[in-house]
């Protein structure tokens, strides 16, 4: 099977790349720049070019393929690329799926996007979501509530650098999952028949509170966090005032995101609903506490050996002097 992979060179879409290497299909990658993914080719993926705001570079790309895995997204707050690759660029992936018969096609969208209209990026993940129900292509749709990999970002890095972590007065618990986990959902569902037209919900076994993250941070480095406090409340008031000016709608989308990440309803049900589905064992899932666990030991083994490096050169230089 021929796979056809964009956003390949993501953070989820690398992982998606490797994991359907290993498991021994043969990966097509559609890129912009070759030289960037070169990575992808010394693994062993076929590199082309594409784009998915050129038309006309993206049929040669689909001779041959069994099914294509759609990773491919742009940043929410650059609306002129988010339009021209999250919408048409979407609409021209289904299109030539449909004309060149394609088995399967993989998306990756975002949990409850239907319930945010109001956010692009989510309107169009819902509205391609419905495209593709109807579009008589066989289809799996992953939906996800975020990445451990954003999390380091999020609360990891600002507690070591001792900044701001800004924190809701209204935290639900969710299930975040790790971006191998997320790659290896999406390549097994290829095998397994019935994962044909059907929506999963993804994440790990646990769910975590943004008070709970934090804390786990601060037992694994050693250091306080310094949390700053918003309330929902403050966060809807200031999306209203912002968005009323062309020039702050970028602000009020950012806070619109903020909002959407702590008021996501995430069942564990549906999750265990997935996993009975691909028939893997919660076990299988890497949890949030071990992937941390292992981030902060390589951090703080990194900065003792600097320090010590640090230590050696200052010892020589004194030496030198005496």
């Amino acid at each position: 099977m021929t796979l056809l992979i964009f956003g390949g060179t993501g953070t989820l879409g690398r992982q998606i790349v490797r994991k359907a290497l290993e498991n021994g299909f043969q990966v097509r990658c559609v890129v912009r720049n070759k030289r960037a993914a070169n990575f992808l080719k010394e693994w062993g993926a076929e590199l082309v070019f594409g784009d998915l705001t050129i038309p006309e570079t993206l049929p040669l790309s689909f001779q041959g393929v069994t099914a294509i895995i759609d990773a491919s997204t742009t940043k929410p707050d650059d609306n002129n690329t988010l339009i021209a690759v999250d919408w048409y660029g979407k609409l021209l992936l289904l299109e030539l799926s449909k004309y060149t018969k394609l088995k399967r096609f993989i998306f990756l969208s975002i949990l409850n996007s239907e319930k945010y209209p109001d956010i692009a990026l989510m309107k169009m993940k819902y509205q391609i979501e419905k495209l593709l129900k109807i579009s008589g292509i066989p289809f799996t749709i992953f939906k996800y509530a975020g990445f451990f990999q954003a999390l380091i970002n999020q609360y990891a890095i600002p507690i070591l650098e001792q900044n701001a972590v800004i924190i809701t007065s209204e935290s639900p618990k969710l299930a975040y999952i790790d971006t191998q986990d997320a790659a290896f959902l999406c390549i097994k569902s290829l095998s397994i028949q019935t994962t044909r037209d059907k929506i999963f919900t993804t994440g790990s076994s646990q769910v975590w509170k943004s008070e709970e993250i934090i804390e786990l941070c601060e037992k694994l480095s050693g250091q306080k966090a310094k949390t700053q406090m918003v309330s929902l409340l403050s966060l809807r008031i200031l999306r209203q005032i912002t968005g009323f000016f062309a020039w702050s709608l970028k602000i009020s989308e950012r806070l619109a995101f903020v909002e959407l990440i702590n008021n996501n309803q995430m069942y564990m049900s549906s999750i265990i609903n997935t996993y009975r589905a691909l028939d893997i064992k919660p076990t299988e899932m890497l949890e949030l506490d071990f992937y941390l666990r292992e981030y902060f030991e390589m951090m703080l083994n990194t900065l003792e050996n600097l320090n010590a490096g640090q230590i050696k050169k200052n010892s020589s230089y004194l030496i030198k002097k005496l």
